[in-house]
């Protein structure tokens, strides 16, 4: 379901086309990575493989 700013009713916004990058210092390993948000400097940021092992294990 569509309302009538072009998103669905789930809140996803498909016509947005690519997100924005901004360059981030990963907070583990120290490479360059980019993030989808603007890092406030607040909470580290991690490479998408540093990530990954920060991630919580999912539960089933």
């Amino acid at each position: 379901m569509r309302n009538d700013r072009g998103s669905d009713s789930r809140g996803g916004n498909h016509s947005r086309g690519p997100r924005e990058m901004h360059k981030a210092t990963c907070a583990d390993c120290k490479q360059e990575t980019e993030v989808p948000f603007k890092p406030s400097g607040e909470r580290p940021v991690y490479c998408r493989e540093c990530f990954q092992s920060h991630r919580p294990a999912k539960k089933y």
